[in-house]
């Protein structure tokens, strides 16, 4: 990860800049309780992962960037919050982590860097594996309408797409979404409508460059 855009002290110092995610930070408030943990799956400099833990959560936050991880590390000593947050290199498709034990898991931005489908579904089935009956998911990804219609996605995939950077990274409509999720048996929670940020409307030309994000909250149903 040492030549990944990720790891560049620019991005890195911008994602330490960059402020939590409030619906998150609302959602997650609702679903605390004693003792309750949660996982961040890439969580970068700590920008969620650090209030949620002063809100009183049991953090782990994994990330592949070694920058990003000591950025969150130096912020976690900082702010006195060791006791709380742990952190892990580890990529999003294979967790080294027990089965069965979170109670909350953040999706913030990560999944869409899947390069592939497959790549994707382990992450999913991931997240799967180490959520608790019951585990909160919000989620938070790239929507198919960053793009235009007529992109077209790699051969073979139905929503792995370069036209947005060059790279391979996952663009869904909100009927593979909702598919794929409930495929590892995470189901929509009707406590946050699934909705799209950064969308212009139909009538109206897109003139920024960021993409179209889903943003919402499923929970893990399976026994």
């Amino acid at each position: 990860m040492s030549e990944s855009p990720w790891s560049q002290p620019s991005t890195v110092a911008g994602f330490v800049r960059s402020p939590p995610n409030e619906t998150l930070l609302q959602v997650a408030a609702r679903e605390w309780r004693a003792s309750a943990r949660l996982l961040d799956v890439g969580c970068g400099a700590g920008r969620n992962a650090l209030p949620l833990a002063d809100a009183g959560w049991e953090v782990v936050g994994t990330d592949l960037s070694t920058p990003m991880l000591m950025a969150a590390a130096a912020r976690v000593a900082d702010a006195q919050l060791a006791n709380r947050v742990r952190l892990l290199r580890a990529p999003m498709e294979q967790l080294p982590l027990a089965s069965a034990v979170f109670d909350f898991i953040v999706a913030h931005g990560i999944w869409n860097l899947a390069r592939s489908s497959g790549e994707f579904r382990l992450a999913v089935r991931e997240a799967a594996r180490v959520a608790r009956a019951g585990c909160a998911l919000f989620l938070f990804t790239f929507s198919r309408s960053t793009l235009p219609e007529e992109a077209e996605p790699l051969p073979g995939e139905s929503f792995v797409f370069t036209q947005f950077s060059g790279q391979p990274q996952c663009f869904l409509t909100q009927e593979q979404l909702v598919s794929e999720l409930a495929a590892c048996s995470f189901e929509l929670d009707p406590t946050l409508q699934l909705r799209e940020l950064n969308r212009s409307p139909k009538s109206a030309l897109r003139s920024s460059s960021a993409p179209v994000i889903y943003e919402g909250l499923f929970r893990f149903t399976r026994e």
